[in-house]
């Protein structure tokens, strides 16, 4: 059992008022709120190890490393990594979904076909859609049914020995659908096709295990999951990490230079450039250290039990349609009211202290789907509560009063 008004006092922002009422944060799709031992670490830094890594003899390059390195290293524990140097620090998703793709320009060629799916976040459909621009393959598409689920029969039609790369996301994030992921894993290295896995939407519900997965590359971001912004992780099998290409040039990435030619650093620095966000790498691992504490396991089914509550309140409400109705869902329900934009609802609902998401979320193509220009998007997390969802649910029912 989680003490949900201990963990609401770690985060200093739930205390907060907005436009006079107390806030109810249902954003969290879009962005974790800080706890204090994360925003307290990063101030640490600054104050006492503030120094660039691998590069300095001096005491505090030393210790700002040995921190940095000692993050990595709680990262592949997290994620179960067979190796530490299969674990990059990127900025984010897109950063590690970019590098990827940069990466396959070199192996893909005319005639090859990309996979991805119908509930992917534009940054995990544009890059690829711009790798195959570039190469000359094709770009192929797993459809979704009315549930917001993808139609596996349709993925395995499209699979064949043309397929090199498969893409999907483990949750989507304008839906909370949790796709079935290893079985896409299986059914793609079964033709020899690299699948990559947009964790995004996961990591701040669930520990994804990599060499349980067998997935050859999982990109997700820090600031999900109670870390900082500007922070991220690509976690590529050491047999693909090894066959890409460098994503950019500079510091670090090198073994040595001449202006005859230069040989490149081993993994991971060789995919890690100049000067990274070493704060934030740092403090990464504390917010996983942090989350760890509460359990996702606890988390997991606290969250389940929100989201059941919500579903059942919003359903409730005469005109009031949930998109992303499947059986396997994290605390995320995107919804809309008849004949009411989904921007104005929001916009009133802000009013009164409730901030929720709005438009089409990054993922137009679910929107073209159900022929809507967007939803609400409630996101849930561990410390919100039930009485937030009732203030939420008495918000939406004025707003659809008042724009009736």
């Amino acid at each position: 059992m989680l003490d949900i008004q201990k963990i609401r006092s770690d985060f200093p922002i739930l205390s907060q008022t907005v436009n006079g009422k107390p806030l109810v944060y249902f954003d969290n799709g879009a962005t974790s709120q800080k706890p204090q031992i994360v925003i307290d670490a990063e101030v640490k830094y600054y104050q006492e190890i503030n120094a660039n890594i691998h590069r300095g003899v001096h005491t505090l390059s030393q210790l700002a490393t040995d921190a940095y390195e000692i993050s990595r290293g709680k990262v592949k524990e997290h994620i179960n990594a067979k190796h530490a140097h299969e674990v990059l620090f990127t900025s984010g998703t897109t950063h590690g979904i970019n590098l990827v793709t940069n990466g396959f320009a070199s192996i893909l060629k005319p005639g090859d076909e990309v996979i991805v799916s119908s509930l992917e976040h534009h940054s995990n459909i544009v890059p690829w859609q711009m790798l195959c621009e570039k190469t000359g393959a094709t770009l192929k598409v797993i459809p979704m049914n009315e549930d917001g689920e993808l139609i596996l029969e349709e993925f395995d039609a499209l699979l064949s020995e043309k397929t090199k790369v498969v893409t999907v996301n483990h949750i989507s994030n304008a839906l909370g659908i949790i796709n079935p992921i290893k079985y896409i894993i299986d059914k793609a290295h079964a033709v020899g096709a690299a699948v990559l896995i947009d964790g995004a939407q996961a990591v701040p519900h669930l520990k994804p295990n990599v060499q349980e997965l067998d997935c050859d590359f999982y990109a997700f971001s820090g600031h999900k999951m109670c870390g900082p912004t500007g922070t991220g992780i690509l976690y590529g099998k050491e047999e693909w990490l090894n066959k890409l290409p460098p994503y950019q040039g500079g510091g670090e990435m090198i073994k040595e230079v001449t202006f005859e030619k230069t040989t490149y650093a081993d993994l991971p620095h060789k995919f890690e450039a100049g000067t990274p966000n070493i704060a934030g790498g740092i403090v990464l691992g504390t917010a996983i250290d942090y989350l760890n504490s509460v359990g996702f396991e606890n988390i997991h089914e606290y969250e389940t039990e929100l989201l059941d509550y919500a579903t059942k309140r919003l359903s409730e409400i005469e005109g009031l349609r949930i998109y992303g109705t499947g059986k396997n869902k994290a605390s995320v329900i995107s919804f809309n009211i008849d004949g009411i934009h989904p921007y104005d609802v929001g916009s009133i609902i802000d009013k009164l202290g409730i901030a929720v998401r709005t438009g089409h979320h990054c993922a137009q193509p679910i929107m073209n789907f159900f022929c809507i220009p967007g939803t609400i998007r409630a996101s849930f997390s561990f410390y919100n509560t039930k009485e937030e969802i009732d203030q939420m649910i008495d918000a939406v029912k004025k707003a659809q009063i008042m724009l009736s």
